[in-house]
């Protein structure tokens, strides 16, 4: 077991056009791109409580590291970006339905997400850890055998726990966000939490509580934006401007401003 104090999600944007898992490109009958030049908006689907990627801060406006990167590639093309918190849960219905013109908050790559959205290349590698408070005993994967698991209801963490050698052995308490999530493991309500890492060290580096994360992880996953499917011309505009970001070191800058230091790294 060691403090959770060290160690950041390494970024990894790749910009050579939408994921590999997207399908045939139909260039005639794909308009999503144009359409939003045409509303002048982009309407990005966040949850509002994963910090640092998007949650409502103190005085009640939505930030985090996805909002400054999505802000300044709508300032770029010349629209406004309107940020439409969503059910995470309910996040492919909204999509689906027009409600949302993309998914950018810190969502993970699964093959079922691959199926059913057109994805970005991904942008975020980051790891599934258990977190667990400072007076906990458990010192590995092994010591959860019996204990209360914690995790984000509708995320990919679910699953991986569903699949991890301890499932049998734990009970899985599911949570709407990663704020209370987080808030129940340190009033003891749950022994332990599955969480993404960038939020983890989000809120420790921002609190006064200490945790530990156990050595044992269960899986490193990669993160994208969802679009919907078919939507290959927006995907692909939206890549190329961060590509200029990354490239002019804007992307780094934002960096620096939520991780403390600029941690992109281009494959």
């Amino acid at each position: 077991m060691k403090p959770l104090l060290a160690g950041l999600a390494v970024l990894s944007f790749v910009m050579c056009g939408c994921g590999a898992n997207a399908g045939p490109k139909d260039t005639v009958t794909d308009d999503s791109l144009q359409k939003v030049l045409d509303a002048k908006q982009l309407i990005l689907g966040l949850d509002a409580n994963y910090p640092p990627m998007g949650f409502t801060d103190e005085s009640g406006e939505l930030v985090g590291f996805d909002i400054d990167v999505a802000q300044e590639v709508c300032r770029r093309l010349g629209i406004n970006l309107v940020k439409q918190p969503i059910e995470w849960d309910a996040k492919e219905e909204e999509l689906n339905s027009g409600n949302i013109d993309c998914i950018w908050s810190g969502m993970s790559v699964t093959p079922e997400r691959a199926e059913s959205m057109t994805l970005s290349q991904p942008y975020l590698k980051n790891t599934l850890i258990f977190v667990v408070a400072e007076n906990s005993n458990a010192k590995g994967l092994r010591d959860l055998k019996g204990c209360s698991i914690g995790v984000q209801a509708g995320s990919a963490v679910v699953d991986a726990l569903m699949e991890s050698s301890i499932y049998p052995d734990v009970s899985v308490v599911e949570y709407e966000d990663n704020t209370t999530l987080m808030g129940d493991l340190g009033a003891g309500k749950v022994d332990a939490i599955l969480i993404d890492s960038i939020a983890a060290y989000y809120f420790i580096f921002n609190g006064e509580e200490r945790y530990y994360v156990l050595s044992d992880s269960i899986s490193e996953e990669e993160i994208a934006i969802g679009f919907r499917k078919g939507d290959y011309s927006l995907c692909d505009k939206i890549q190329e401007i961060v590509s200029d970001m990354k490239e002019d070191g804007s992307l780094g800058d934002i960096s620096k401003k939520w991780f403390q230091t600029d941690i992109m790294v281009v494959r």
